[in-house]
């Protein structure tokens, strides 16, 4: 242990040498040196922030004309089987796939000119990192040793637990066919110690708040001691870090409650829980479940001190039947994010979790000979609520076929630079660093969008 009461002359007046002081920035303390140690303090500030995110991935690529952009004067071979509904806000109509979306219009925005898709190929990564993916506009995108980070890890980085035994970033994805459709958002760069906690499969009954019989104590003791055992085998560099921070977050959720107590519906009330509905657990082909309780386990997860989770929603790519695609997916989708939002505002929480659903394109204007839309990324949508932000509008506009955005393009690394300030994170002044050493700000030249947070 370094002592840090050293005898050296010159002492402050808390009794430490200057000596001892320089000694504890040169040798490092936990980990971090002099430096280190006064940029972690800069940031602890958000260690008592209440500030979240919430973010719902909608596996495949939704329909945007037949969710939030209705075109009911397009060609027969272009407009939605779901027609525009009045809302709640007059003078913005949203398809009637929505209906309890639109009576809830005040309390969230609709972005009808999303932007940003590199091609058309299925990936969740420009949703979780508000980055393309190999290219952009014809022009290679630079992609940094390990590949760039997903926004919780890297809140997961800069601001760590909000509390012992919750993990910063949680992901409710399961596993999916396709990788990407299962998907919470990868660490990147940051590595697997700032990677998603993932409260699905066996390691589930370990989190159970109840009293535990000698069997199950066993288990997390073996655990333990694997984290241990195989700690030992490292004893330098990143991989060390790395599993010290794997072995403090696995102590802290086998020693604690309050992940289990979270993750545990039988504590909620039941009108509340009726009000979420259940959806459907199993996974749509390839792609993630349709599972409304995903939705509940979001908002107390958050509240019990998460500060990002993310959760992934069904199989929006309707190459044919889109119109079944879209009863299949859009009630149980209505319900459940139309919930989420009352009940942020009905709990108090509306100012502290932003909110964000959407997908990594839009669909194609002309329905296919199979009754389908196909990958289409020139334009999407998305959905924003919460944050404390002005709500009650939709941002952007397309032409007369859903094709091209017409007013106010919106980059998906705008979103992200609106959810970093809303967490007390200024993307353009943050860095993290890279595998090679290379500090990157948090998002490319995009500002916070001013029709929030203006």
């Amino acid at each position: 242990m370094l002592n840090v009461e050293g005898k050296g002359a010159g002492r402050f007046c808390d009794g430490l040498s200057r000596r001892d002081f320089l000694t504890v920035g040169a040798l490092g303390m936990g980990g971090l040196n002099l430096s280190q140690l006064l940029q972690a303090e800069k940031a602890a500030g958000l260690g008592h922030s209440n500030k979240s995110v919430i973010m719902i991935y909608m596996a495949g690529a939704p329909p945007h004309q037949d969710l939030i952009d209705p075109k009911p004067d397009a060609p027969k071979e272009v407009r939605s089987v779901f027609g525009p509904i009045a809302t709640k806000v007059k003078g913005i109509h949203i398809n009637e796939s929505l209906p309890m979306m639109a009576k809830v219009m005040d309390k969230w925005t609709g972005i009808r000119s999303l932007v940003g898709a590199p091609s058309g190929s299925h990936d969740s990564f420009m949703c979780y990192t508000g980055r393309p993916g190999s290219a952009f506009f014809d022009r290679p995108y630079p992609k940094p040793p390990g590949n760039w980070p997903s926004i919780g890890s890297t809140v997961s980085k800069l601001a760590g637990a909000r509390f012992p035994g919750m993990p910063p970033f949680v992901g409710l994805a399961p596993m999916a066919g396709h990788p990407p459709y299962g998907s919470p958002g990868e660490a990147g760069f940051l590595g697997a110690s700032h990677g998603p906690f993932r409260p699905s499969g066996p390691a589930r009954t370990d989190m159970d708040p109840k009293p535990v019989g000698s069997a199950r104590l066993d288990r997390r003791q073996s655990l333990l001691s694997g984290f241990d055992a195989f700690r030992r085998k490292l004893d330098q560099g990143n991989e060390l870090e790395t599993m010290d921070a794997f072995t403090q977050q696995a102590f802290g959720v086998l020693s604690s409650s309050l992940l289990g107590e979270a993750l545990d519906l039988d504590n909620e009330d039941p009108k509340v829980r009726e009000r979420y509905g259940k959806g459907d657990p199993k996974n749509v082909g390839d792609g993630a479940p349709r599972n409304n309780e995903h939705f509940l386990l979001a908002r107390r997860l958050v509240e019990a001190g998460a500060r990002v989770v993310t959760l992934n929603f069904g199989r929006w790519d309707f190459h044919s039947n889109n119109t079944g695609g879209v009863k299949g997916h859009a009630p149980i989708f209505d319900q459940g994010l139309s919930a989420l939002i009352e009940d942020l505002h009905q709990r108090g929480m509306a100012d502290d979790v932003a909110v964000v659903a959407w997908g990594e394109f839009g669909r194609t204007p002309v329905i296919n000979k199979d009754g389908g839309r196909d990958h289409w990324p020139q334009v999407g949508c998305a959905f924003f609520a919460g944050g404390g932000m002005n709500h009650g509008q939709m941002i952007g506009a397309t032409d007369a076929k859903a094709a091209e955005p017409t007013e106010r393009p919106v980059h998906f690394g705008e979103v992200h630079a609106t959810l970093y300030q809303h967490l007390g994170i200024n993307p353009h002044a943050t860095t993290v660093k890279d595998l090679s050493g290379r500090p990157h700000y948090l998002v490319d030249d995009w500002k916070p969008l001013p029709e929030l947070v203006g």
